[in-house]
C-alpha cells in the first residue's frame, strides 16, 4: 500500500512539473510573440526572433499539457521534453556568447532567467521520471 502511495505521488510529481513547463511555455510564449514589437526596445532583441521564438513556444506548451494530462504520460515523450528543455537552455546560453544578438543589459538576463527556469524544468522533470522508474519499468 504504501509504495503504491509513493507511485502515485512521483507519477503526480511529474505530472505537476510537466504542467508547469507547459503554462510557463505558454505565457512566454504568448508574452513574446504578441509583445516582441514593444519588447525590442527593452531587450534588444530582434523583433522577427522574438515573434519566431514565442510562436515556437505554442505547439510545444500544448504536447507539454497534452503529455502532463495524461495519468501515466509515456516515457518516450518525457524525455523528448527534457531533451527540448536542455536543448533550449543549451542554446540559450550559446545565443548570448555567440554575438548574433546585442541585446541590452536587461534582454540578456531575461535569456538568462528564461534558459535557467528552462533547466530547472528539465531536472525537475528528469528526477520525477527516475522516481517513476522505480516502480515500474518505463
Amino acid at each position: 500500500m504504501k509504495a503504491l502511495i509513493r507511485q502515485s505521488y512521483d507519477a503526480m510529481f511529474l505530472r505537476r512539473a510537466l504542467l508547469a513547463d507547459a503554462a510557463a511555455s505558454a505565457a512566454t510564449g504568448l508574452l513574446i510573440a504578441l509583445g516582441a514589437q514593444h519588447l525590442t526596445d527593452l531587450l534588444g532583441l530582434p523583433v522577427a526572433m522574438m515573434r519566431y521564438v514565442g510562436m515556437s513556444l505554442l505547439p510545444f506548451a500544448a504536447i507539454v499539457l497534452m503529455i502532463g494530462l495524461r495519468a501515466n504520460p509515456p516515457r518516450a515523450a518525457v524525455v523528448a521534453i527534457i531533451a527540448y528543455n536542455a536543448l533550449w537552455a543549451i542554446d540559450s546560453v550559446i545565443l548570448l556568447a555567440s554575438g548574433f544578438v546585442n541585446p541590452t543589459l536587461l534582454g540578456a538576463a531575461f535569456v538568462i532567467a528564461q534558459a535557467t527556469t528552462v533547466g530547472a524544468f528539465a531536472l525537475l522533470q528528469w528526477i520525477g521520471l527516475k522516481r517513476l522508474g522505480q516502480h515500474r519499468a518505463l
